[in-house]
């Protein structure tokens, strides 16, 4: 995330990576204004589709689009399916012509980097509309929107790539096309929100709501509310991923945790340990690809770990057991301050294969304060599962860039938006620590906890802390008690339009200023974020200064945030050791 006192050159040196582009603030949204097909005459649209097009932020683009593609039937699920063809088609087209960039590239780093990061993240796009299209006719409602939201976020990642190499007709053409194909991935996405809330009673349905507009998913059932139709289906165990068992229940404690006694396939340890690898990469490099049937357990022996380690989209089900927090070590120091390195890329460990579990690992990024993003973990892993790990770092240190995880018991460390990104991530029981970020503190400085990217009301996207304490380290806290006020920290700040973030029964120490929550640019987002709190305690936690755009969560819908409900953990953590 960019510096929150100021945006320094710095910043400006990584221009055609993704998320150097993605994290600068920019008040047009790329979904905002997608350009529309010609419009047919109002009176020869049928009524269904123009029923299912109320779900759409730009009825008149969705009703176009829909009109040149029929469905067989006008019922509300073939509307649907042929609105995600509509994305799909035009997915495939955006992608020829990012590869055309690519080709006319040669000569132009920046622009070749722009052109090659598109065609990476619109594969996982892709890969996600391809869930997304299969699941939706099998009433698994909650996943095909939790990938469909996670497509958005890569075709938004390529918009952004390209944003700042924007320098022919040709870069401006395919800004403009990824433009209308996140529109129609939104109008998909909106089509399948209505219907999940309100099925096919389309009389009911209209642009998607948030809780800014009092608009909380299911009945008012607290803590034990299950909403959606559809959410209690499993995942199919040989469709997607592998399927935990769980008991079924739905209660306030649930109980979910990363399995206990799994035998390591392989093992790694230093030289001469006797281990099968020496470096974390090298057993990675062995994990069979697209296996969804078995997990594979890479058990990493206690020992310090320098290097970068990625985990590609094929690779599935992997889990890394460490011998303890401090004692088995991942560690880097890449930053956006070398050369040809974005926030993306700086990760010591890259996760982007479902599936992913993790525990006993300190995974960190030394680079130094004065380096500003230096991102520790990055993970884009659907059904992921982190416990007992540690994560150290300064700006930017925990990168929950998509999809859906769970962390618990955890200890996060770092500075300026230290947790970011655009995922559902549920964090339970964890330890989230400020620590000092100025190399003259004396100075004074402004932190955020949070920066979350929801770019779309329809996404299912935002940050759940659980029973946290939120505090600083113990160097941060010499600091702030000798000028506490020009100390300031904040539970979040917006990165995009519709930025979620929540605090619930979590420890706020006296770190937190009584603001609560802190703008990113202005008035930008303030009108459209949902930042809530409910039942937190601690110096910290008194409401009666928070900002009047920060929200007080109705006891009846806390339960839109539990496990079961904000990421169908239910289905997918175990429940049982």
């Amino acid at each position: 995330m960019a510096s929150i006192s100021s945006l320094t050159l710095l910043s400006f040196l990584l221009l055609f990576f993704i998320s150097t582009a993605a994290r600068n603030h920019h008040k047009y949204s790329p979904i905002s204004k997608p350009p529309s097909p010609k419009a047919p005459s109002y009176s020869s649209i049928p009524f269904e589709i123009q029923e299912a097009c109320k779900a759409s932020r730009d009825p008149s683009t969705c009703e176009a689009a829909l009109v040149q593609h029929f469905p067989s039937k006008l019922t509300t699920p073939l509307i649907i399916q042929s609105a995600l063809g509509i994305s799909s088609e035009n997915l495939k087209k955006a992608q020829s012509m990012v590869k055309n960039i690519l080709d006319a590239s040669t000569g132009n780093l920046n622009r070749t980097n722009a052109a090659k990061v598109c065609i990476e993240v619109l594969r996982y796009s892709e890969y996600r509309l391809n869930l997304t299209a299969d699941a939706f006719p099998r009433g698994l409602i909650k996943h095909a929107r939790a990938w469909m939201s996670g497509a958005m976020v890569y075709q938004y990642d390529c918009w952004s790539a390209l944003k700042y190499v924007n320098g022919t007709s040709q870069v401006n053409e395919t800004m403009a096309f990824l433009n209308s194909l996140i529109g129609y991935s939104s109008n998909a996405l909106g089509m399948m929100v209505n219907d999940d809330n309100f099925g096919n009673e389309t009389g009911s349905w209209g642009r998607p709501k948030t809780e800014r507009d009092g608009f909380w998913e299911g009945a008012a059932q607290g803590w034990s509310q299950l909403s959606g139709r559809s959410s209690s289906k499993p995942l199919s165990t040989k469709k997607y991923i592998i399927y935990t068992s769980a008991d079924g229940s739905n209660r306030q404690d649930f109980k979910g945790e990363v399995p206990r006694g799994m035998k390591p396939n392989v093992t790694v340890c230093k030289a001469g340990g006797g281990c099968d690898y020496e470096t974390v990469q090298e057993a990675v490099n062995v994990v069979p690809e697209n296996d969804v049937t078995w997990r594979f357990v890479i058990w990493i022996k206690a020992g310090l770990y320098e290097e970068i380690v990625r985990v590609p989209l094929e690779k599935r089900n992997l889990v890394f057991l460490g011998d303890g927090m401090g004692k088995t070590v991942l560690t880097g120091s890449r930053n956006v301050g070398q050369l040809g390195v974005s926030t993306y890329d700086s990760a010591t460990v890259g996760v982007v294969g479902d599936g992913f579990m993790a525990s006993g690992i300190t995974i960190q990024n030394t680079a130094g304060p004065d380096t500003h993003q230096a991102v520790a973990f990055r993970s884009d892993s659907d059904l992921s599962i982190i416990e007992n790990c540690e994560f150290l770092g300064n700006q930017d240190t925990l990168y929950a860039h998509s999809m859906r995880q769970y962390y618990k018991s955890c200890r996060i460390q770092g500075n300026v938006d230290f947790i970011f990104g655009n995922s559902a991530t549920i964090f339970q029981d964890c330890d989230i620590l400020v620590s000092p970020r100025q190399l003259n503190p004396e100075k004074g400085e402004n932190n955020a906890v949070t920066a979350h990217g929801r770019i779309d009301p329809a996404q299912s996207t935002g940050f759940v802390f659980r029973n946290c304490l939120i505090n600083g380290t113990a160097d941060y806290m010499t600091l702030y008690y000798s000028k506490p006020k020009l100390h300031k920290n904040f539970l979040g700040r917006p990165w995009k339009e519709y930025s979620r973030t929540v605090f619930i029964q979590c420890t706020l120490e006296a770190l937190v200023s009584d603001n609560g929550w802190m703008p990113w640019s202005g008035d930008f987002a303030l009108s459209t974020l949902y930042y809530g709190e409910f039942e937190s305690t601690g110096p910290g936690a008194n409401t009666a200064g928070r900002v009047s755009w920060s929200s007080q969560i109705p006891a009846e819908h806390v339960g839109s945030y539990s496990v079961q409900n904000f990421i169908q953990g239910d289905q997918w953590i175990p429940t049982t050791s």
